[in-house]
């Protein structure tokens, strides 16, 4: 009655879109993933260090009839591994402790790329953010998207999901202020870091440098720069009350604000650039009745609106 051997059956089940969208979730909301792999830190070539082992005897407990037992050794790793990744050009080299419990799937003298991960698992995005910097992930974020979604038959274009992370990826963090109004530390949006250091660079005072930040869709609906916005989002009493309390001026710059207060979204004919411009034609020299000089006057009146297209930067 003793079982020799099991035939292992694969179970086959059906899946749906719903099974990865708790994948999805997790990236955009930028959590930190359950089973976090490791990642490499530079290129080079991975060299895994043997476990330390201690031979320990072990005496076995006496057997049922009063014979002494066997001793026995036992073996007892150490609760990390160590890889070290090499850079055969620089010599430079990297230590990774690996926990224990954590498969490696990298083989020694493989050779990997920074942000390769060296274990089971998917990579923390912030840790993909310092190492391999903002574009890799950009590129990350999308392809992994993409992945669930492939997986069903689902075809979206790479658009949508670049705007997404792309807000997820509009603010930073003020390493050197510089002569500029911002503090170490801040958080502000890129566009007006960028404006501030262009005025400083014509003033000939020092820029301030920032290092990229990641933000979930959640944290970064409410750190928008509207109190409109991100009140109608979520926490509003405390956005509002915020918002009172320090005087914040709303400048109805983007779209939802603008529809929550019934006014033209800033848009084609509603672009705010575009509401006090007025074409006129130089007709000075033509003869409007001539249909030669009409024609000429509509390829004037088209050269015209490609320069006032490229003053409003459209």
């Amino acid at each position: 009655g003793t079982t020799v051997a099991k035939t292992p059956r694969q179970t086959s089940r059906t899946n749906d879109i719903t099974g990865g969208l708790p994948r999805v979730a997790e990236l955009f909301e930028a959590r930190r993933p359950r089973e976090a792999a490791v990642i490499a830190t530079i290129d080079g070539y991975v060299f895994i260090s043997p476990d330390s082992i201690a031979n320990v005897k072990k005496n076995a407990p006496p057997k049922n009839n009063g014979n002494a037992g066997t001793s026995k050794r036992s073996s007892i790793g150490k609760d990390k591994r160590t890889i070290v990744i090499k850079d055969p050009e620089s010599a430079d080299y990297e230590e990774q402790i690996i926990p224990k419990g954590k498969r490696i799937i990298v083989f020694d003298g493989d050779f990997v790329r920074k942000g390769t991960p060296l274990t089971e698992g998917s990579p923390v995005l912030t840790d993909l953010l310092e190492v391999c910097g903002p574009q890799e992930l950009q590129e990350f974020l999308v392809n992994e998207v993409q992945q669930v979604y492939r997986t069903q038959g689902v075809e979206i274009n790479d658009k949508h999901i670049e705007i997404i992370v792309r807000q997820m990826m509009r603010r930073v963090r003020i390493t050197e202020p510089g002569n500029t109004k911002f503090l170490a530390g801040e958080a502000v949006d890129i566009q007006e870091f960028n404006k501030e250091n262009k005025r400083q660079a014509e003033e000939g005072g020092e820029p301030a440098e920032a290092e990229p930040m990641l933000q979930g869709i959640t944290k970064a609906a409410l750190a928008t720069d509207s109190f409109i916005s991100a009140a109608s989002f979520q926490d509003t009493t405390r956005i509002l009350t915020e918002a009172a309390t320090l005087g914040r001026v709303d400048y109805l710059r983007g779209f939802k604000e603008n529809v929550i207060m019934g006014h033209l979204i800033p848009a084609g004919t509603g672009y705010y650039k575009a509401q006090n411009v007025r074409l006129e034609f130089n007709t000075e020299g033509l003869d409007l009745e001539d249909e030669q000089d009409s024609h000429k006057l509509e390829d004037r009146g088209a050269m015209d609106l490609e320069s006032l297209d490229k003053h409003l930067d459209f």
